[in-house]
Order: structure tokens, then sequence, then C-alpha cells
């Protein structure tokens, strides 16, 4: 059977204008130990993908990486198929989303979301050395600037600054009262976060803070929320995170902080790069793909081309 599209992947879309960064310390990062650039890269992905993965190998660090921007700079391509070609591409092993915890100047603590890029596929033991690199890495605190909320999609928007919960409010209900602030659609009345005050409290008994939990929550949301409470309670019961084996060591007063973790390249939801196998939630993974030997990730040099172009085509193909 012959093997369509194996052309190098088609040019860039020239613009006369750069390409839109991200905050401080968001972004693009490339990966360490990539192969050199050649006109073969990609040469094995279906054409959307061998497209977009061209685009984003030119991007320069820093670069803005949500859905939204991809899509304005890609002419052939909406976000549904963007998103769609990004699952593809951490399955394929070339990214990874991931989150850092950073404490700047001034004790300013703001989660920064990054895309970790390699031009060179890598299997799922690769990618959770890298997070455990990053996590383990000694790092000079970074200043964030806070970003807007207006027309920002979870996975590039920092934690905006809210006015302090009324006196008497316990974090849980102060978490679950933000959201609506971070995200119109979750927006809950106070009836309805005194109801969900349990389920959420239950996150903090867990070693999880206020921030990590509205992230948890907004990360992935669909284009129309009908039922916000509904919602919120399915998520804090889904997405509940495992208790901690010990309590982490905290740090020396003044020391930047740092908390690396991977979170889904579909919805955002985070966790710990063994739990996310691909890149991808147990929820986000294609129904049969749930072991682990079903999920590991491949390198195309290491399984029939044939084999591994039809099963990337198959992945397209799923809702």
């Amino acid at each position: 059977m012959a093997i369509q599209h194996l052309s190098s992947a088609p040019s860039a879309p020239a613009s006369s204008r750069p390409y839109p960064m991200a905050n401080p310390g968001y972004g693009k990062r490339s990966a360490p130990d990539q192969q050199l650039r050649c006109a073969d890269d990609f040469m094995l992905l279906p054409l959307r993908e061998r497209h977009i993965a061209g685009f984003i190998d030119q991007l320069p660090d820093g670069a803005a990486m949500d859905v939204k921007g991809l899509a304005k700079q890609l002419p052939l391509y909406g976000q549904q198929a963007v998103g769609s070609a990004l699952k593809a591409l951490s399955v394929a092993g070339y990214l990874r989303r991931v989150r850092c915890l950073v404490t700047g100047e001034g004790g300013q603590v703001r989660w920064v979301f990054r895309t970790f890029w390699s031009r060179t596929a890598r299997d799922n033991e690769w990618w959770s050395a890298l997070v455990g690199a990053e996590r383990e890495r000694s790092v000079v605190a970074e200043p964030v600037a806070a970003r807007p909320v207006a027309e920002v999609v979870p996975q590039q928007r920092a934690p905006e600054l809210v006015p302090p919960a009324s006196e008497g409010d316990s974090p849980a209900y102060a978490a679950l009262a933000r959201l609506g602030r971070v995200d119109a659609r979750l927006a809950l009345s106070a009836v309805d976060c005194a109801v969900l005050e349990p389920l959420a409290a239950a996150w903090f008994t867990r070693g999880v803070d206020a921030d990590y939990l509205v992230q948890a929550l907004v990360a992935g949301l669909p284009a129309g929320v009908d039922s916000p409470v509904g919602l919120v309670r399915r998520r804090l019961m889904d997405k509940i995170p495992p208790h901690a084996a010990a309590a982490p060591v905290p740090p020396a007063p003044g020391a930047p902080v740092r908390r690396v973790m991977m979170e889904c390249t579909k919805c955002g939801v985070p966790g710990r790069a063994e739990a996310l196998p691909d890149g991808l939630c147990r929820a986000c993974r294609q129904p049969g793909q749930e072991s682990p030997e079903a999920t590991a990730v491949e390198l195309p040099v290491e399984r029939d081309v044939r084999t591994y172009v039809a099963e990337l085509r198959d992945l397209l193909k799923a809702p």
C-alpha cells in the first residue's frame, strides 16, 4: 500500500508581523537534545499535523502556544482542527504541556503554562524524565506579569488577582466564588458555593491551594455551559487529586518556589507525568488505550511506518 503525504512540511504562512509572544515565563520551550532541522522533519505525519508541526518548530521560545492564537496564524485550520492536531502531536511524542508554580519578586506566586516542544519525537519515559528534571532544577525567580482575563484561553492565562474573600469565608468557599471572575461560564451563586463547599474543601485536605483548584476547574471548558453548578460538582468529584505521600518541606523565607507538573494536552487537567501517558488524561484518551502497553508512544524509527501513519489517521477521526 502506498504511503501518502511523505513530502516535507508545507511552508509556514508568511506574515508581515512578528508572531505573538506569551507573557514572560509562558509559551513555547524547546526541549534539549533535538536533531538538527532538515527538510524531512515530520514527513511521517499526516498533512495537517505536518503543516502545524513545521509552523510550531519555526516559532521562537516564548511564543504563545494557545489554540486560539495558533489558529489565527494558520488560515487553513480553525481552532478545533488545531486542537486535534496538537493532541495528535502529543501522542506522537513531539510536545507536552507543563505548568510551573513560580514565586517572583515580592513573593508574588503565579502559575505559568508552557508547551515543551521537541523536533525529535520522544517516548513517555523521556518526557517524564524531562518534567522531573524541571521539577528538581534550581531556578532563579521569574517576574511574571499579571495577565488580562478577556479573550485568553486557560492554558495561557495566569490566575488573576482577586479581591480578598469576605471575613469568615473558608478557602474552599472563596475559591468557588472566584470561578466566575476567572471564567464567566462558571459563575456560581452564593447558594451554589455553599452547596459545593464540602467537595472543594476535600481538595485542600490533599495539599493543593486555591490557584490549583481554580485552574483545574476552568481548564478545557466546553463552549457552552448550561449548568455551572452541575459542571463544577462533576469536576470536583472526578478531578480530585490523590493524597500526597508526604507533606512538602516549606521553602526558606525569601527563597523562590517552583512546582512543576504536566497537564493534559487536550483538556488541561494537571497530573503527574506517569498519569498522563501520551500527554493525555484518561478521559481524553481513545477507548481501548487505557493500558500502559496500549498508550506507550513508539518512535517512528522503531515501528512499521504504515502502521504508524494508519494509527495517526484513526486518531484524527475520533470526535
